[in-house]
């Protein structure tokens, strides 16, 4: 099973497994597809996370995530906001447009990490659909069409990037063929060069080159330098199922184990999905974690993160002490010790002999810096905006320091079996719904399909936003316990997920909220002893 938010890029990981190899090399070839299909979410240039369960039952993440080059500093940037922990605003968006937005890059080296060590196919082989659908072009979909336009001003500031996209001065429209020569032609020469084309070699020094001149700090000795690292997820353990996510500086595994430890105390399957009483409790238990995060959680090299502190039972039964069912709060950081973009995409893959990969990754803001490097058809990332521009903090910047996250490539599993991997794209909203998924699943038994699409709601201390899902009367009725609601068309992006039946089948699922499609792969060779005779 390939569950994509792209069906080309679903198409692509499924030809891989239809030629033998496994959900490593599948994955992979639907991350490099994605890169051309949606351009405007991930890419080459930018970083992200893989979370994989091998055969044998063992889980680790790749981390590949952005890195601070090494001559940035906390200071680089003029904050222009308020102050407040989530402040990123800073003079003339130098954080969030151009040269000096962008972080030195890991997707490349993760993605080819994650091959060698867990694949069995080359990369020649997984990046082969990645480089036809490049050469030849592909559909535009009116979704990458909204994107284009949403985000039109800022690609209209680069030459290379308007010419592919802004064609006339207009946004590509549905309905038109894409055809990307120069990154067909990129993609070639990494298939036959390998990842230390970029890290270090020619490739690399057009990237630094274009960057430095124009003011970006990322160097050939930054891409050079920069190294995938493997770690150990976080268990969480919920209602007698393990809770498995990416550890710091991703937010999901921490946060999404703590906000479960404290709703274990509640019997949210008997208050009902989408009512007053669930929603104002995940609204608060969410406000809870985002206070803790704030000031806890951010690269373990650089910060003393509490990692056992935060995903205790212990913890959750002081911070479950302090809410209240009838109304809303502001919540501070707990007692734990002194011490990001919507634009994203994920892969769902499983294969025939239990190796499962969740992975997200992206170029972080809406076609990232908006920056692409001439002649090689590479847009670069604009990950520096995940830092905060603030001096002093646990999310501030400093020389090699990795971007924080909110990604969350998930897993549960029972009993030493796995039973559901999923993830989505959607910045801070990403951990979030991906934690009201995972009660969706197991609180509310819905089927999977059910489980992503449901409406979801956010909150980070501010406004509680809600989905057009949720009744007014749930609205009013939220309002009256304090919360100042907000309407949204959306929360997140589109969630795709893969669950393991107890039949022995799977379930793919990919949710309204992006072109998401699975593609599930039955039947397979003839039994053997079977006779066949010509008639």
């Amino acid at each position: 099973m390939v569950v994509t938010n792209h069906p080309l890029a679903s198409a692509a990981g499924a030809e891989i497994l239809l030629g033998g190899g496994n959900a490593v090399d599948a994955a992979v070839a639907a991350l490099f597809a994605l890169t051309i299909v949606e351009p405007m979410m991930v890419g080459v240039l930018g970083g992200g996370l893989s979370h994989i369960r091998l055969a044998d039952g063992r889980h680790t993440v790749v981390d590949c995530l952005s890195t601070a080059p090494s001559a940035a500093k906390p200071a680089m940037y003029e904050p222009t906001s308020d102050g407040l922990a989530t402040a990123r605003s800073v003079a003339r968006r130098e954080n969030d447009v151009g040269a000096k937005s962008v972080a030195t890059p890991g997707n490349l080296a993760g993605w080819c990490h994650s091959l060698a060590r867990y694949g069995t196919r080359s990369l020649a082989t997984v990046m082969a659909p990645a480089i036809r659908l490049a050469a030849e072009g592909f559909t535009v979909s009116p979704y990458l069409h909204e994107c284009t336009t949403t985000r039109a001003d800022d690609i209209a500031t680069d030459p290379a990037m308007a010419a592919l996209f802004l064609p006339g001065g207009a946004a590509l429209a549905a309905g038109s063929r894409l055809v990307q020569a120069d990154a067909a032609a990129t993609l070639r020469a990494i298939a036959e060069n390998g990842p230390g084309w970029l890290h270090g070699g020619t490739l690399g020094k057009r990237v630094a080159n274009h960057l430095q001149e124009h003011g970006g700090a990322v160097s050939l000795e930054d891409l050079a330098a920069f190294l995938p690292l493997e770690r150990a997820p976080i268990r969480g353990l919920y209602r007698g199922h393990t809770i498995i996510g990416p550890p710091p500086p991703a937010s999901s595994g921490v946060h999404i184990a703590q906000m479960l430890n404290i709703l274990e105390g509640f019997d949210l399957k008997a208050l009902g999905f989408g009512t007053c009483e669930t929603s104002h409790l995940l609204a608060e238990v969410l406000k809870i974690a985002f206070a803790d995060r704030a000031v806890a959680t951010a690269d373990p090299a650089f910060v003393d993160v509490p990692v056992e502190r935060l995903i205790s039972k212990a913890y959750a039964e002081e911070r479950r002490a302090s809410l209240d069912p009838a109304r809303a709060q502001r919540w501070t950081a707990g007692q734990l010790r002194s011490n990001e973009s919507a634009n994203t995409t994920h892969v769902t893959v499983a294969d025939a002999d239990g190796s499962v990969v969740s992975a997200t990754h992206t170029i972080n803001g809406l076609f990232g810096a908006c920056v692409m490097i001439p002649g090689t058809g590479l847009i670069a990332n604009n990950y520096m905006f995940n830092f905060d521009p603030h001096p002093g903090r646990a999310l501030s910047i400093a020389p090699g320091k990795r971007v924080f996250t909110s990604m969350a490539p998930m897993m549960i599993a029972a009993d030493g079996k796995i039973l559901h991997a999923l993830g989505l794209p959607g910045g801070l909203r990403i951990f979030p719904s991906a934690f009201q998924a995972i009660i969706n699943l197991l609180d509310h038994s819905m089927d999977t399909q059910s489980a992503v699409e449901a409406p979801r709601l956010w909150c980070e201390g501010g406004p509680l936003e809600l989905e057009p899902g949720f009744p007014a009367d749930v609205a009013t009725a939220l309002e009256a316990k304090g919360h100042t609601i907000q309407r949204m068309l959306h929360i997140g992006g589109g969630m795709n997920a893969i669950s393991f039946l107890p039949d022995g089948t799977m379930a793919g699922a990919a949710c309204w909220r992006a072109d998401g499609a699975p593609v599930g792969i039955s039947g397979g060779l003839a039994r053997r002893g079977v006779r066949f005779s010509a008639v």
